[in-house]
Protein backbone atom coordinates (compact mmCIF):
# COMPACT_ATOMS: atom_id res chain seq x y z
CA UNK A 1 0.00 0.00 0.00
CA UNK A 2 1.63 3.23 -1.17
CA UNK A 3 1.93 6.24 1.24
CA UNK A 4 0.49 9.43 0.22
CA UNK A 5 2.96 11.95 -1.24
CA UNK A 6 2.56 15.37 0.80
CA UNK A 7 4.94 17.94 0.01
CA UNK A 8 6.87 17.34 3.33
CA UNK A 9 7.78 13.72 2.35
CA UNK A 10 8.95 14.92 -1.04
CA UNK A 11 11.40 17.48 0.76
CA UNK A 12 12.10 14.65 3.05
CA UNK A 13 12.87 12.11 -0.19
CA UNK A 14 14.67 14.92 -1.71
CA UNK A 15 16.83 15.57 1.33
CA UNK A 16 17.74 11.98 2.05
CA UNK A 17 18.74 11.63 -2.00
CA UNK A 18 20.50 14.58 -1.81
CA UNK A 19 22.33 13.31 1.18
CA UNK A 20 23.32 9.93 0.01
CA UNK A 21 24.25 11.61 -3.33
CA UNK A 22 26.96 14.22 -1.94
CA UNK A 23 28.12 11.25 0.23
CA UNK A 24 28.99 8.87 -2.85
CA UNK A 25 30.27 12.20 -4.48
CA UNK A 26 32.58 12.51 -2.07
CA UNK A 27 33.84 8.81 -1.84
CA UNK A 28 33.82 8.99 -5.51
CA UNK A 29 36.21 11.88 -5.69
CA UNK A 30 38.57 10.81 -3.24
CA UNK A 31 39.26 7.83 -4.99
CA UNK A 32 39.91 9.53 -8.05
CA UNK A 33 41.93 12.05 -7.49
CA UNK A 34 42.75 12.35 -3.77
CA UNK A 35 44.83 9.12 -4.56
CA UNK A 36 46.46 10.06 -7.70
CA UNK A 37 47.82 13.28 -5.95
CA UNK A 38 49.05 11.63 -3.24
CA UNK A 39 50.51 8.68 -5.30
CA UNK A 40 54.35 8.84 -4.28
CA UNK A 41 53.93 8.48 -0.53
CA UNK A 42 50.66 6.65 -1.06
CA UNK A 43 53.21 4.20 -2.54
CA UNK A 44 55.25 3.48 0.57
CA UNK A 45 52.31 1.13 1.13
CA UNK A 46 51.75 -2.22 -0.57
CA UNK A 47 48.22 -3.85 -0.99
CA UNK A 48 48.44 -7.34 -2.08
CA UNK A 49 51.77 -7.28 -2.78
CA UNK A 50 51.59 -4.05 -4.73
CA UNK A 51 52.49 -0.47 -4.35
CA UNK A 52 49.25 0.75 -2.73
CA UNK A 53 48.76 3.93 -5.42
CA UNK A 54 49.26 1.51 -8.33
CA UNK A 55 46.82 -1.17 -7.07
CA UNK A 56 44.34 1.75 -7.09
CA UNK A 57 44.72 2.83 -10.27
CA UNK A 58 44.72 -0.49 -11.67
CA UNK A 59 41.98 -2.39 -9.95
CA UNK A 60 40.72 -0.51 -6.57
CA UNK A 61 39.12 2.45 -8.06
CA UNK A 62 37.31 0.13 -10.41
CA UNK A 63 36.22 -1.75 -7.51
CA UNK A 64 34.89 0.87 -5.60
CA UNK A 65 33.21 2.13 -8.64
CA UNK A 66 31.23 -0.74 -8.98
CA UNK A 67 30.24 -0.79 -5.05
CA UNK A 68 28.80 2.97 -5.51
CA UNK A 69 27.33 1.79 -7.90
CA UNK A 70 25.64 -1.24 -6.27
CA UNK A 71 24.80 0.54 -3.33
CA UNK A 72 23.62 3.71 -5.11
CA UNK A 73 20.78 1.36 -6.97
CA UNK A 74 20.42 -0.91 -3.35
CA UNK A 75 19.63 2.25 -1.51
CA UNK A 76 17.19 4.16 -4.04
CA UNK A 77 15.27 1.20 -4.46
CA UNK A 78 14.14 1.03 -0.32
CA UNK A 79 14.00 4.58 0.10
CA UNK A 80 11.69 4.70 -2.99
CA UNK A 81 9.56 1.61 -1.44
CA UNK A 82 9.47 3.41 1.74
CA UNK A 83 8.19 6.50 0.39
CA UNK A 84 5.75 5.36 -2.02
CA UNK A 85 7.15 5.86 -5.15
CA UNK A 86 8.39 2.67 -6.27
CA UNK A 87 8.39 1.72 -9.71
CA UNK A 88 5.93 -1.48 -10.07
CA UNK A 89 7.42 -4.46 -11.92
Amino acid sequence: MSNPVTEERRQEYWRRTLRVTAILLSIWFVVTYVVIFFAVPLNQFTFLGFPFAFYMGAQGALIVYVALIVFYAWYMNRLDREFGVAEEG
